[in-house]
C-alpha cells in the first residue's frame, strides 16, 4: 500500500510529517508521499523541510517521497513550476487539477499535463483530448479519496480506460481519518469503475514508476 498525495501542517494537513509517517506505517504502508500545497512563494521552503525530514529517515519503512502539489497557479505559469520544483529536489510534482468542487482555473488540467507532471489530481471533468495526451506524456490522473473531489472519479476512470491512461489511487489525505487501509483503496477503486484485477494492475504500474523497491 502506497499514497503519493497528502499533506502536513506545512500546508493544510493536520500532522506534522513525523506523526503522518506513523499513522500510514501502522496501516502497513510501504511508501508514502507528501506532497504539501505550493506556489512560487513557497515551494523552497516545503522542500527544504520536507528535505530534511527525508534525510533523517533513510533507511526506515514506509519509504518517505518527497512531493509537492502546484496549487491554484494560473495555467501558463504552471509547467515552468514544475520544473523549478524538481530543480529544487522535488521527487514527485502532482498539481492540483479541475477538481469541479473548487474555482480551479480552467486550463490547469492541459497545463499539468503539457509541463508533464508525476500526477494530475482530482482532474474532474477533463477532457477525452486531455486524457488521450496524459497517456503520451505518462501523466498519472488520479481516482480520489477525497469527499467532493471522488464525485468525477468515474468519468476518469471511463476516459483512462479508453485511451489507457495510467491511474492511481491516492487519499489526499489532510486528517487522520483520511488515511485509507488497502482494502479501502481497493474499494474506492472498484466504486468508480475498475475491476479488481485493473486496481492490481495500476499499483503494479506506479510501484515500478515511483517506488525504488519497485524496479
Amino acid at each position: 500500500m502506497f499514497d503519493f498525495h497528502c499533506h502536513s501542517v506545512f500546508s493544510d494537513g493536520e500532522l506534522i510529517p513525523a506523526e503522518l509517517w506513523r499513522r500510514v506505517q501502522a496501516l502497513g504502508y510501504q511508501a508514502i508521499a507528501i506532497t504539501d500545497h505550493v506556489d512560487h512563494s513557497n515551494f523552497e521552503h516545503i522542500i527544504q523541510n520536507l528535505s530534511k525530514f527525508k534525510k533523517a529517515l533513510q533507511g526506515f519503512t514506509p519509504e518517505f517521497i518527497l512531493g509537492v502539489e502546484i496549487t491554484h497557479v494560473p495555467p501558463d505559469l504552471i509547467p515552468p513550476l514544475i520544473k523549478e520544483c524538481r530543480k529544487a529536489g522535488a521527487e514527485i510534482v502532482v498539481v492540483h487539477g479541475e477538481t469541479i468542487v473548487e474555482p480551479v482555473a480552467e486550463g490547469t488540467n492541459l497545463a499539468a499535463i503539457l509541463g508533464e507532471a508525476d500526477i494530475l489530481a482530482h482532474p474532474g471533468l477533463i477532457k477525452p483530448e486531455e486524457v488521450k495526451l496524459a497517456a503520451k506524456k505518462g501523466v498519472f490522473l488520479e481516482i480520489s479519496g477525497r469527499k467532493g473531489h471522488c464525485l468525477t472519479n468515474g468519468h476518469v476512470v471511463n476516459l483512462a480506460k479508453a485511451y489507457e491512461a495510467n491511474l492511481i489511487i491516492n487519499s489526499d489525505g489532510h486528517s487522520p481519518s483520511d488515511f485509507m487501509s488497502k482494502e479501502m483503496a481497493f474499494k474506492v477503486g472498484l466504486g468508480a469503475g475498475l475491476t479488481p484485477q485493473e486496481v492490481e494492475k495500476i499499483w503494479e504500474i506506479a510501484q515500478k514508476k515511483f517506488l525504488k523497491t519497485g524496479s
